[in-house]
């Protein structure tokens, strides 16, 4: 088994700022498989696996859609307020914790099954990147392609 390895930067406005990160994924990917072809191999099918580090950071899929844009903030701060007093602001003072439990629940990494030479996503799927922080960060976003 092979692992290839990239990373690129987001610039975020935090907030619940949700970006679609599909192409750069897709432009990683495709410099993995490069890699690996100069390497002497060739890459057809791979897991890829989508992480960024952090905990206030998500990685997810959406149908990025206008609507959908609105509403996820909406329904998210419905479930888990950012105007409400939790401990970990009270240890830190940084007024994020609701940023903390935002990202715990959706995750920071998916993988994506890579078949036949294509990422296999549905038609109205995209992979987002969801900044929770409550100030605008620099994400790093880091794809690896096993294979």
């Amino acid at each position: 088994m092979g692992v290839k390895n990239e990373k690129f930067l987001i610039q975020t406005n935090g907030f619940t700022d949700i970006i679609d990160i599909t192409l750069n994924v897709n432009d990683a990917v495709k410099q993995s498989v490069k890699n690996a072809k100069d390497a002497g191999g060739d890459i057809k099918n791979a897991v890829i696996h989508i992480f960024s580090p952090g905990s206030t950071v998500s990685i997810t899929t959406i149908e990025y859609e206008p609507g959908l844009i609105k509403d996820i903030p909406e329904i998210l701060d419905d479930l888990i307020p950012a105007k409400k007093a939790y401990h970990h602001d009270k240890t830190w003072h940084d007024g994020n914790g609701y940023a903390h439990i935002r990202a715990a629940m959706l995750g920071n990494g998916i993988t994506v099954p890579y078949v036949n030479g294509e990422m296999e996503l549905g038609t109205w799927q995209q992979i987002v990147l969801i900044d929770f922080d409550n100030k605008p960060r620099t994400r790093s976003i880091i794809v690896q392609v096993m294979y």
